[in-house]
C-alpha cells in the first residue's frame, strides 16, 4: 500500500472514530439526531439535540482541505451561541491533521453531557 492509500485509510478510520464518539452522546430526555455530511473538500460529523424549549444544540467537528492545508474545527453551539468554539487548526500533513481531529473531537465530546445538563436546567427555568 502506498503512502496516499495509507493516508486515505487513516482518514476513513478517523472519520469513523469521530462519528462513533458523537454517536455515544445521549441524553435520556432529549431527542437527538446524528449528522454526517460531505461538502467539496471535506466533511462534518456530529449530533444535534433538541431542548424542551425547542432550541437546537449542535456538537460537531469538521475536516476540510484547501490547496495547501488540512483544516480541523470543533464546536458546540446552541442556536447561534457558542458553547465551545475551538480555533480552526491547520496542518500540511494528513497525519498531523488526523491527530488534530482526534484531539478536537475529544475536546467537543468530553464536556457535552455536562453542557446538556446545564442547558436542560436553563430550559426548565424559563
Amino acid at each position: 500500500m502506498d503512502s496516499e492509500s495509507r493516508a486515505v485509510a487513516g482518514l476513513l478510520a478517523a472519520m469513523s472514530r469521530a462519528a462513533a464518539a458523537f454517536d455515544e452522546l445521549r441524553h435520556p430526555f432529549l431527542r437527538r439526531e446524528p449528522m454526517t455530511y460531505f461538502q467539496p473538500g471535506g466533511w462534518t460529523t456530529g449530533v444535534l439535540f433538541t431542548l424542551p424549549d425547542g432550541r437546537m444544540v449542535r456538537f460537531a467537528v469538521s475536516f476540510t482541505h484547501s490547496e495547501q492545508f488540512f483544516h480541523v474545527n470543533g464546536e458546540a453551539t446552541v442556536e447561534e451561541r457558542a458553547l465551545i468554539e475551538l480555533p480552526v487548526r491547520r496542518a500540511e500533513s494528513v497525519h498531523e491533521a488526523l491527530s488534530m481531529l482526534e484531539s478536537q473531537t475529544a475536546e467537543v465530546v468530553s464536556p457535552a453531557r455536562w453542557l446538556l445538563e446545564q442547558l436542560m436546567e436553563e430550559a426548565t427555568e424559563i
